[in-house]
């Protein structure tokens, strides 16, 4: 048997799992697997931590020149790991296969020295990300900041529209009660100015009554 070089028959991208991780979450993240022969590739993806991890599909067929994707699914973490450091990793097996096999029919067997196989093993590691509005999630076990943050943050800003609406809807009220009172007093100037022009209009026709 032969043993290919890291990466010959499939392309694998990322080249490391990322996670953002939050508590009490369950994370995924996608592998691309690239077949970079013109020979049917079939493979099988391992894991340090098989309870952690849920890896769908585990195994299975990569036809010539194609990509087949694979979802790895972290499970809920209730603490988080000292300084964020996994340790956690995984090895992506594949082999070069006849192209009757189906993917059904792909077994571990396929994949070790005695299969006859040529045979290519890449390992991968787990990254923690840590989201970057993300603080102090972890202090007091809340499943992240984040999503405690934002309601916050809208609170805020609405408490701060309702101030600038109440001291415009005040400066309104005292303007408007400027102005009426300037009304009022024009109104009352104009009314004592009428009454004696009245009177006057009075006195004159009296007098040219009794002529």
């Amino acid at each position: 048997m032969s043993t290919a070089e890291a990466g010959e028959l499939l392309g694998i991208d990322p080249i490391e799992l990322r996670f953002p991780f939050e508590l009490n979450k369950q994370i995924s993240c996608t592998l691309q697997l690239t077949n970079k022969t013109d020979k049917q590739v079939a493979f099988k993806v391992k894991t340090t931590s098989p309870k952690k991890y849920c890896v769908r599909p585990n195994n299975g067929i990569v036809a010539p020149r194609s990509t087949s994707d694979v979802v790895v699914t972290m499970q809920a973490q209730r603490d988080a790991p000292p300084d964020m450091q996994c340790k956690d990793k995984f090895l992506v097996q594949s082999a070069i296969v006849a192209k009757e096999i189906m993917p059904k029919e792909v077994t571990g067997d396929m994949f070790t020295k005695d299969s006859g196989n040529v045979v290519d093993e890449v390992k991968l590691k787990v990254v923690y990300i840590t989201p970057s509005t993300q603080s102090e999630g972890f202090e007091d076990g809340s499943p992240g900041s984040l999503s405690y943050q934002e309601p916050f943050a809208l609170i805020s800003k609405l408490m701060e529209e309702k101030n600038s609406a109440v001291e415009l809807n005040n400066k309104l009220r005292q303007e408007l009660d400027l102005l009426r009172r300037d009304i009022s007093r024009q109104h009352g100037g104009f009314s004592l100015v009428l009454v004696l022009v009245v009177a006057i209009m009075g006195i004159l026709l009296g007098l040219l009554m009794k002529r």
